[in-house]
């Protein structure tokens, strides 16, 4: 006879004691607590967290009345507005998943991603007018245009069947929206690059978008009420969960339609922002920016850097000027960050060069994900802490997607095991930390040798003249491969081929020194990831060329 339970007999589940998890809840406590505070500011405009409740739920009841629902996609086409902030609320508000679409697109991907994910609705800004009209032109079933009519931005033209603030007008701002029945329903749909083949569709689900928004305030150590400047485009990752992490901490929302170094720092001084996010060349801009434009803050401004493997000097130099500047690791489908380089007091009795060293890492996973190992792929058992072994980065928790849509093959590779597998190479070093050494295509195998590429930018990054710089593999007709560095100059230095190849050969075993070095402007994405596809197809038809 099977052995009871008793621990389970007659204490289920019940409307008391259960809720499904959803960010949501979030927002309608904040809006409880603190309504009378700042949640959002644009330019001259200031929402309360109650107007914003209330907006969303405007916006929640709206959709509903043009028939928007459970399992049904609403795009949106935004640069960080109050309206992209207050879709991360009501879109789910009205049961259906919220698309957030890459603001760089071209009208193929754009068309792809709304066919793809069966958009019913898009929200779009007058900037993106012109390549949203191209790609409603290639559809044939066009979804609900709505325009969002930004007063800072002059330029492009409507061409929705309504505007924002009047299609929300006619929603009630006491909607009862309620939780999902289920916190594993999806939430949102965040597209990949694609730099191959079509982007595959990530989905989130409440569960990892609640956990996630509190696990950034923890795993960073957010204080109550932040003043968060959104560095960070919204649409990426959903902000890295930081559009829901706001309202846990009724913090203050300053929205930024675009990277500019000087409003930056304006916009840091004017609100005393304490809090922000960005990619490295994001970090390099603000750390090469003239010395004027950052005068006048004298408060702690705290940010998180996130990359494969930030450059030690960006850590360095943002140390340098005064900020406090934490490393964070993930992908689009871990929700963003969900590993941290979690810092410890002892570092900052060490010199500067080693203290940075440690901070570069990929560090441990977030305190609410579940596991972060570096696997033999293989064989599936973790590689020893030497520092040395390489082996795949992967990931099991609830911060991690619940798969691709409409992709089960896709799905099932990338969960190989019971982990996420990242397609990043890294090691463990003796202490249990993570630290990333490349991606897995972007090894560059010279006679049989492995060269991280990313070592090899960390040492070019060093030099002084060097603004960014990303390295892939050439080919060599004895080695096979060898390193061709791509370098972006800060305004007014200079630098020759030479001295950047000798300034690695001091620094690096010769072989892992570039053989050659490209200048000019760096291909990026809108979130300052470097495209290196790009350039290793740059250089593949120099090759084709010179052949």
């Amino acid at each position: 006879m099977a052995r009871v339970n008793p621990y389970e007999v007659g204490l289920a589940k019940n409307a008391a004691n259960y809720t499904p998890l959803t960010p949501l809840s979030l927002l309608a406590r904040t809006a409880y607590v603190y309504p009378g505070r700042s949640a959002v500011i644009h330019g001259d405009r200031q929402l309360t967290w109650s107007e914003v409740y209330a907006r969303c739920r405007r916006l929640a009841s709206a959709l509903k009345q043009r028939g928007v629902g459970s399992g049904d996609t609403v795009a949106v086409m935004l640069p960080n507005v109050p309206a992209m902030y207050e879709a991360h609320f009501g879109v789910p508000m009205a049961g259906a998943v919220l698309n957030t679409l890459n603001t760089r697109l071209d009208p193929e991907s754009i068309v792809f991603m709304l066919q793809h994910a069966r958009a019913k609705v898009l929200l779009t800004d007058r900037e993106f007018s012109a390549v949203v009209e191209e790609a409603l032109a290639l559809l044939k079933a066009k979804p609900l245009v709505i325009d969002v009519d930004d007063p800072e931005f002059d330029g492009g033209k409507l061409i929705g069947e309504t505007e924002y603030e009047r299609f929300i007008a006619g929603g009630d701002p006491e909607f009862a929206w309620r939780a999902p029945d289920d916190e594993w329903d999806a939430i949102s749909l965040n597209y990949t690059s694609g730099t191959t083949g079509n982007p595959k569709g990530v989905v989130y689900h409440h569960r990892g978008a609640y956990l996630n928004a509190i696990s950034n305030i923890i795993s960073w150590g957010m204080p109550q009420h932040p003043v968060y400047l959104w560095t960070l485009p919204m649409f990426h990752c959903n902000g890295w969960c930081f559009t829901w992490t706001l309202a846990a901490a009724a913090g203050t929302s300053i929205c930024l339609r675009g990277v500019d170094a000087q409003l930056i720092f304006e916009l840091i001084r004017k609100h005393r922002v304490t809090h922000y996010c960005g990619a490295p060349i994001v970090h390099a801009m603000l750390i090469n920016a003239p010395d004027q434009w950052k005068k006048g803050i004298e408060h702690k401004v705290y940010g998180l850097v996130a990359a494969a493997a930030p450059p030690a000097a960006v850590i360095e130099g943002m140390e340098k000027m005064g900020f406090d500047i934490t490393h964070v690791y993930g992908l689009t489908e871990t929700y963003g960050p969900a590993a941290v380089c979690a810092k410890h007091e002892e570092w900052n009795a060490l010199p500067l060069e080693e203290r940075v060293a440690l901070n570069a890492r990929q560090g441990v996973w977030y305190h609410l994900q579940q596991g972060m190992a570096v696997i033999d792929p293989a064989t599936m058992r973790p590689v020893p802490w030497d520092g040395e072994t390489m082996g795949e980065v992967m990931f099991r928790g609830n911060l991690t997607m619940k798969g691709y849509l409409k992709n089960p093959r896709a799905t099932q590779e990338a969960f190989a095991g019971g982990w996420f597998h990242t397609g990043d190479l890294g090691v463990m070093q003796s202490d249990g930390y993570v630290k990333i050494k490349d991606r897995s295509k972007d090894i560059i195998i010279s006679g049989g040798e492995n060269i991280s590429s990313l070592e090899v930018e960390d040492v070019l990054y060093r030099h002084a003249a060097v603004l960014a710089a990303a390295v892939v593999a050439g080919p060599d007709p004895r080695w096979g491969e060898v390193p061709c560095a791509f370098v972006e100059l800060k305004q007014g230095a200079q630098a020759s081929e030479g001295e950047l190849i000798e300034h690695c050969r001091a620094r690096l075993a010769h072989f892992k020194a570039p053989r050659k070095v490209v200048f000019g402007p760096l291909p990026k994405t809108s979130t300052g990831k470097i495209q290196k596809f790009i350039l290793r197809e740059q250089v593949k038809s120099a090759a084709a060329i010179d052949t």
